[in-house]
């Protein structure tokens, strides 16, 4: 599509001889955020982990303004412009909230602007400002969400790869990270790639859905589409 801010082609990607994701095609507008959907085991993680530089492809194309990013390095795509909060937070448990903050600025060349994230976070995550010197094993599920949120922020992502961010959440934690993610996009054009299995938030801010199945796109359409199509719902969505 032109003018994706992400473009992925054919994308076959899996863990040694097996394939999980098979000939996927996707792609992300500056400022758009795009839901990916699908039952467990549907290869939802994989893509992710894939885009990031975490497991390698065996076939097809991931660009990034057009370029292609194969044997781009972790670093280097974050220094692009991608950042990745994966499932589970991957929390420093160890360090401070100050700390692990600190990690996401690690690859930035302009550390006062990096200061100057640091900063707007806190202003974000009001809680987080009131416990930065706590270690991240002394924080609730809410508060460690917010802080690997937080510190992809840090690296100023034009795409967020962000998966499964209720997972153990209370649902008004959710419906604020929800929130949160709509209203960053608006005020700043940020990009997400949001893999989320509560289908009705995640199309609640979604400008676009697209649904895998057995690590194959079955599905991708508009969000209020895939929201008003009960047999779709029903056949893959669960709801």
């Amino acid at each position: 599509m032109s003018g994706a801010l992400l473009q992925v082609e054919g994308l076959t990607a899996g863990y040694g001889a097996a394939p999980v994701l098979h000939d996927v095609d996707l792609a992300v507008q500056p400022g758009e955020i795009v839901a990916v959907l699908g039952a467990n085991g549907a290869g939802k993680t994989t893509l992710l982990r894939t885009l990031s530089g975490l497991v390698r492809s065996s076939q097809g194309r991931v660009l990034l303004d057009g370029e292609d990013l194969a044997g781009t390095k972790v670093e280097h795509l974050v220094r692009r412009g991608i950042a990745h909060v994966p499932e589970g937070r991957g929390v420093v448990t160890e360090l401070t909230v100050d700390e692990n903050l600190r990690l996401g600025g690690l690859w930035r060349r302009d550390r006062a602007d990096a200061k100057k994230a640091l900063d707007e976070v806190y202003e974000l995550f009001p809680p987080l400002a009131q416990r930065r010197t706590f270690a991240g094993h002394q924080l609730s599920g809410g508060e460690r969400q917010m802080l690997a949120l937080g510190r992809a922020l840090v690296a100023r992502p034009r795409l967020l790869l962000l998966d499964e961010p209720s997972l153990g959440l209370a649902p008004k934690v959710t419906r604020h990270i929800m929130t949160l993610l709509r209203d960053l996009r608006e005020r700043t054009g940020l990009a997400v790639l949001l893999v989320e299995q509560n289908v009705r938030s995640a199309l609640s801010i979604a400008d676009e859905g697209v649904v895998l199945s057995l690590g194959r796109v079955v599905v991708r359409n508009k969000a209020e589409v895939l929201r008003d199509d009960a047999d779709l719902r029903h056949a893959y969505l669960g709801f």
